[in-house]
């Protein structure tokens, strides 16, 4: 069983710490908590928390150097600001220290959880590819890297597998025993025009002109067998960074002012 994605908390508001750290209780996930920028940098180093929420105006040092001071010991840590206001100077230094973004006070938890649950990795990899070996493979590299996982052998039953489950990428093998993976792709973005696709083959040079159909038709990546798996694990890194960075939308000053 996985544990619980902790979130740390951080604001000089104690009131708005408990009412986030109330309803993260409830929707199942673990939550520290820090009054000041400070005192963030400190839990950062003691807890490890798996995604920081901070607001960007506090006494003492504010969330820009905060995450300045974080990144030095957490370089890849999720981290949210919160302020009712950001100016554009602090917009540019959450750019800089990556920041996913700067969400508006009062904040929308909806949106909120939505990341969370993207963070916590709820999101299926679907592995269609009629060798059970490969499958069994690819299936148990993944978990351990805390993904689920689903595999399919028959590429006419891939569509009812995304009907049924939020699937964040499909890993398609080319040649599925008599089926043709780049139907079953074309089939893919019918229904799903964004769902990223990751192509895979067996049969090097002899799919050449069939990878170069799957990248015409929109597959995200194509990969030979055997798969390097570091850059597999890279590819669905990026499709799930990207997923997280576009539900957040793009870091800007909502409510700005300059100065001050």
């Amino acid at each position: 069983m996985k544990r619980a994605l902790n979130v740390l908390v951080v604001d000089d508001d104690r009131r708005m710490v408990k009412t986030i750290r109330d309803i993260l209780r409830l929707k199942g996930y673990g939550s520290v908590e820090a009054y000041s920028g400070e005192e963030a940098v400190a839990r950062v180093a003691e807890e490890q928390p798996d995604c920081v929420l901070m607001d960007l105006k506090m006494s003492g040092i504010d969330g820009v150097e905060a995450l300045r001071l974080i990144r030095a010991t957490a370089p890849d840590l999720p981290v949210v600001l919160m302020s009712a206001y950001a100016t554009r100077e602090q917009v540019e230094g959450a750019k800089k220290y990556g920041a996913y973004t700067v969400l508006t006070k009062p904040i929308d938890i909806p949106r909120l959880l939505s990341f969370l649950s993207l963070l916590k990795k709820e999101e299926s990899i679907l592995v269609v590819d009629d060798d059970p070996v490969f499958c069994r493979t690819i299936k148990a590299i993944l978990q351990r890297r805390g993904y689920r996982v689903e595999t399919e052998s028959d590429g006419t039953k891939a569509l009812g597998h995304m009907e049924c489950n939020y699937t964040l990428v499909v890993v398609l093998d080319l040649k599925l025993g008599q089926e043709d993976g780049l139907e079953v792709l074309g089939k893919i973005r019918a229904r799903y025009p964004s769902k990223p696709v990751v192509l895979v083959t067996g049969y090097g040079r002899e799919t050449t002109a069939d990878l170069g159909k799957g990248e015409e038709v929109g597959a995200y990546a194509c990969l030979d067998k055997p798969l390097v798996i570091d850059q597999l694990i890279e590819i669905v890194e990026e499709i799930s960074r990207g997923k997280r960075q576009a539900l957040l939308g793009e870091l800007s000053a909502g409510r700005t002012r300059h100065g001050g």
